[in-house]
Formats: C-alpha cells, sequence, structure tokens
C-alpha cells in the first residue's frame, strides 16, 4: 500500500465541537475569498472566464470572432449583409492559346516541360530495376523520349473509350476482340514495359517521410495550373472526390456507407458556372497539405486551404455539413467571402430551433450577419447562409396531393443548384476514364489527376472557342491531334501469334481471289497457307500460294485447302 492512501479516523470531541461552532465563519471567509480579485491559478481561471472567453479562428487576425447561440433571434425579414458585390471582369481563361486547338488547349496544363520530367524519372527508374535484375523483358527496354511518352498517354486515354477486360485484349488476334489500331502504336511488349517503368519521382532525393513523395512534384504541377490558367466565377464550391483503391495504403480511407467502400480521398475545389476543378487536396491523414487555423478544426482548415487564392473577392462558397459551421462562416465573411451550406444542428453556435415541426414548416433564425434555417421536408434540413434572404419560393414543381406549387427556402433551392459541381466533375471524368486497375496507387493517382487534366482542357476549349461538343468529341480528336504532331508508323511485325479464324469462315459466302501484289515480290507475291501451316488432319508443311480468302483474310491453296477452310470445322 502506498503512503499516498488516505487513513479514516475518529473525530476527538474537540475537533466537533470547533467545527460546529466555527463552520458559519469559515464559509463566510471563503465566499469572500470567492469574491475577490486574486489572481486564480491558470487552470481555474480558464474554467472562471470560460463564458466569456473570445475564439481565436486564426493567427494574426486583429477582430476576434465571438459567436454564442443566445445572440440569434427569430425572424420573418433579414437579408444578410453579405460580402459585397462581385466583380467577373477578369474572369475564365487567362492567357489562351493562339490556335486554341484541342491539343494545345491539353498542353496548357500536361507541357512538354512535365512530360520531359516524367521522361526523365520513367528512364532513371527502369535503369534502376536493369540493375537489380536484368531479365525478362527488361532486356528489352530502351530510353523513352517524350513523343512516345505522348503516344502512351494516347493509348491509354483511347483504353478509357474501348473498354476491354485485361490490357492483353487490345493486342489479340482473336477476330471477335482485334483492334488493330493499338498494334500499329506500340507492340504489348512495349506497353506494358512503359506502363512497368513510368515513375515521377527520383527514389534516391525523395522526402521519406512524404505520403505523396512518389507522385508529390508532378501532382503538385498539375495542380498549379489549374489555378494559374482559369480564374473562378462568383460560386465556388467545396467537396470530397473519392478513388477506388482496394490495396495497401496508409492513408487509404474506409467508409463503408459507400459502393466502394476503400478509396482515396480528395479534396476537391470547383467553379460551380462552368464545372472547373480549380484545386484538390489528397488526404493523407495528420500530414494532410493544409494549413491549420486554430479554432475551425479539420474541415474549416480544408476549406480556408483552398480558398486562401479567393479570399477578400466577394466569391460565394457552397460547402455541405462537414464544413459548415457558425464559426467559420462568421471568418469568412470577415474576409470578404460569402457562404451557404447545409449544417449539423447540433454545431457550437447555432441556434435552438423548435423540436417538433410539420411537413413545409420553416423557422430562421438571425444574429445580424448571418441566417440559420430550419426547414421539414421529408426530415429536418438545417441550412445556413450569409448571402441569402429569408423567404420562401416556387421549385415549378407541383404537389401531386394538394396540386399546389412546392415551395422551398430561397437558400436550400440556391444550395441544390450549385452545390453539385464537384458530383457533376466526378461523373464527366467516370463516362471515359482512363484510370485502370494497378499495383502502384500513384499511378492511378495520375490518371486520375489525367482525367481531370482532359476535364479541365475541355471546359477551356468551350470556353474560348465557343463550340459546344461532347466529352467524347474532344477526347477523340485530341488523341487524333497528338498522334499527328508526335507519333511516327510503326514497322511491321515480326512474327508473333498466329491469328485464330474467324468465326463466319463455316457459314457466309466466300470467294477465292488472289493475294495482293506487293512493291517488292510483284507479281510473284506468295503467301504461306493457313491450312498446310496448322493442318491437325495431315502433317503440317509451310506450303506458299497466290490465292486468298479476302473475308477472312486468309491465304489458302485453291485445291483443296479452301473447300476444306470453309467446310470442316477441325481442318
Amino acid at each position: 500500500m502506498t503512503d499516498n492512501t488516505f487513513k479514516r479516523r475518529k473525530l476527538t470531541n474537540e475537533e466537533i465541537e470547533e467545527f460546529f461552532f466555527n463552520s458559519d465563519e469559515e464559509i463566510f471567509d471563503s465566499e469572500a475569498e470567492s469574491d475577490s480579485d486574486e489572481d486564480l491559478p491558470p487552470n481555474l481561471e480558464a474554467l472562471d472566464n470560460f463564458e466569456d472567453e473570445e475564439m481565436t479562428p486564426v493567427p494574426n487576425e486583429a477582430e476576434e470572432v465571438t459567436l454564442n447561440s443566445l445572440l440569434w433571434k427569430a425572424t420573418n425579414l433579414f437579408y444578410p449583409p453579405g460580402p459585397g458585390n462581385f466583380n467577373n471582369q477578369h474572369c475564365g481563361v487567362q492567357n489562351p492559346p493562339e490556335s486554341p486547338s484541342e491539343v494545345n488547349c491539353f498542353k496548357l496544363f500536361l507541357t512538354e516541360d512535365v512530360m520531359g520530367e516524367i521522361v526523365e524519372e520513367t528512364n532513371r527508374y527502369a535503369s534502376d530495376l536493369q540493375e537489380k535484375e536484368m531479365k525478362g523483358k527488361l532486356v528489352k527496354w530502351v530510353p523513352t523520349n517524350i513523343p512516345e511518352m505522348y503516344t502512351f498517354l494516347v493509348s491509354v486515354l483511347l483504353m478509357g473509350v474501348i473498354k476491354k477486360p485485361s490490357l492483353r485484349d487490345y493486342w489479340s488476334t482473336d477476330p471477335m476482340l482485334l483492334t488493330p489500331f493499338f498494334g500499329s502504336l506500340f507492340s504489348q511488349d512495349r506497353f506494358l514495359l512503359l506502363l512497368r517503368c513510368l515513375h515521377f519521382a527520383n527514389n534516391a532525393t525523395a522526402v521519406s517521410n512524404d505520403p505523396l513523395k512518389k507522385i508529390r512534384h508532378i501532382f503538385t504541377a498539375l495542380t498549379s495550373s489549374f489555378r494559374r490558367i482559369f480564374v473562378p466565377y462568383r460560386d465556388l464550391c467545396v467537396d470530397e472526390s473519392l478513388m477506388k483503391w482496394k490495396g495497401r495504403l496508409a492513408f487509404r480511407q474506409f467508409i463503408p456507407s459507400k459502393r466502394h467502400r476503400f478509396e482515396i480521398k480528395f479534396f476537391v475545389l470547383c467553379d460551380v458556372l462552368t464545372g472547373y476543378v480549380e484545386d484538390m487536396i489528397i488526404y493523407t491523414g495528420s500530414s494532410t497539405d493544409i494549413q491549420h487555423y486554430p479554432g475551425l478544426g479539420i474541415s474549416g482548415s480544408v476549406v480556408m486551404t483552398l480558398l486562401a487564392p479567393y479570399l477578400g473577392k466577394c466569391h460565394v462558397l457552397y460547402v455541405d455539413n462537414w464544413y459548415s459551421s457558425p464559426i467559420l462562416f462568421q471568418h469568412l465573411l470577415s474576409l470578404g467571402t460569402g457562404a451557404c451550406g447545409t449544417v449539423r444542428g447540433h454545431r457550437k453556435g447555432m441556434p435552438k430551433f423548435t423540436c417538433k415541426m410539420k411537413k413545409g414548416e420553416v423557422e430562421f433564425k438571425e444574429n445580424g450577419s448571418q441566417l440559420a434555417v430550419k426547414w421539414h421536408d421529408k426530415r429536418d434540413v438545417h441550412v445556413l447562409t450569409t448571402v441569402h434572404p429569408t423567404g420562401m419560393a416556387a421549385t415549378g414543381k407541383l404537389d401531386h396531393l394538394t396540386g399546389q406549387p412546392m415551395m422551398k427556402p430561397v437558400c436550400v433551392l440556391e444550395y441544390n443548384k450549385k452545390m453539385g459541381a464537384v458530383d457533376k466533375a466526378d461523373m464527366m471524368t467516370g463516362f471515359h476514364e482512363c484510370t485502370r486497375k494497378s499495383t502502384k496507387w500513384y499511378k492511378k493517382v495520375f490518371f486520375h489527376v489525367l482525367d481531370t487534366v482532359l476535364l479541365n482542357s475541355h471546359i477551356v476549349y468551350r470556353q474560348i472557342t465557343g463550340k459546344e461538343i461532347t466529352s467524347l468529341q474532344f477526347r477523340t480528336n485530341l488523341m487524333r491531334g497528338l498522334l499527328e504532331e508526335y507519333s511516327t508508323l510503326r514497322g511491321p511485325t515480326k512474327g508473333g501469334r498466329p491469328a485464330l479464324d474467324t468465326p463466319l469462315r463455316l457459314t457466309a459466302r466466300h470467294f477465292p481471289s488472289e493475294v495482293p501484289q506487293t512493291t517488292s515480290q510483284g507479281s510473284k507475291t506468295r503467301r504461306h497457307c493457313k491450312v498446310c501451316l496448322s493442318s491437325t488432319r495431315k502433317g503440317k508443311q509451310r506450303r506458299l500460294t497466290k490465292h486468298m480468302c479476302v473475308p477472312c483474310n486468309t491465304p489458302l491453296c485453291a485445291v483443296p485447302c479452301f473447300e476444306e477452310y470453309h467446310t470442316l470445322k477441325h481442318y
């Protein structure tokens, strides 16, 4: 038993009498001491001044923000002062290219300098792999260059349009799966080798404790170009974007309510009017690239970091209930930025509302600069805004029970119109995404960002030219333009697997014709007969013939191979 253990003891008669006779005097003295102006210990002083304590959400901020749920009062007519009038004269694309083609808009983001860095790191990584194990396909490695890397990206983008279950299927010789265009760009071995050696950082000089060290430089370069090329309009939106990832990764997120439960999370800032992605932050836990603001928490710090270049310009931000809070909105308003968003009813600083409400009922409360709304639809909806007035507005729909126009609060209508910018960007990139399953997380992140680059390039192209073309049309024109500028025709293949038979060889009508002449052989052009070369009924032999079946694209001897090929299943 330790020395600090308290032991009970009986009081003496003198101590009991002293306790009864002197208790009033001691209580009086304690009360006097509590009312005195003596300094309390730091821990008690903090508790004593808790109600009067003012929060300073950011360092070096002259004006302190004080919010109290008691300051709110009910209202039916209130218009928040808001951040002021927005000037949109300098919004849109900055320094557009002289000839606004699809290729030039794309190269505003993925420039040749950026591609040169990718080529350099890819060649370095391939050399490191060769030093470790000089075997297999690595023996065939030759250094890549910028034109080949652009052609490689074209192949990846085209795979987003032409979906196949496996990469090797793009080089399949099966007539039902045949896509010969990929074989004209790369051999299968060269493409897979480029994909294997694709790298974005120097492993020898990368910061060891940086979770994004494998892709930090390229990711920063691309997101910086997002901000540099396009100045957003008045309304902005911040939300999460998720990329499926089931592999092992320290900052992988597990979200059981989502369809894909294991994902990498991005915080995304979008322009509401155009859908342009202004900035992205990869969530990596405690080491996420955000500036922490005391009093705002993680969600508020994410918003402040993304909005840093646009504060004081009278923008209006739309966010969901994970970010919204009276403290954050008040701080944004003090920095010349309005905000609107759904909010959790128990957030610190939120007012008290009526507990139970019927469908369609609404309650407004204001504190001089913010408007808090509780509206009961199918369930209670709490909205906080610094830019919208009180009042209800028609949605343009009719109630199927009463036939009356359906009404919603003004802030709810505006929120529904402008909050889905990030979700729309995810939808647009998901139609023809080039992201594929990979064992390296940084490669999948790169292809995910590449899809965002295509989205922004498409928006920039439409803003400059005024042409309303679809995402698929833009992507097709871009790939064609990149091939015209960078690709070189690949020479004829040597050897390889023989092509499989077409399923129509036993049913369609077939007639023999002569093999087309080549410039080198002329009238003596011959090809090896398919039946003689691969027959299972008789011995295989290499026999040249000048006849072929054009629909089957198969060289055949006129007699008897032509008949056997088109009548026998196993020739």
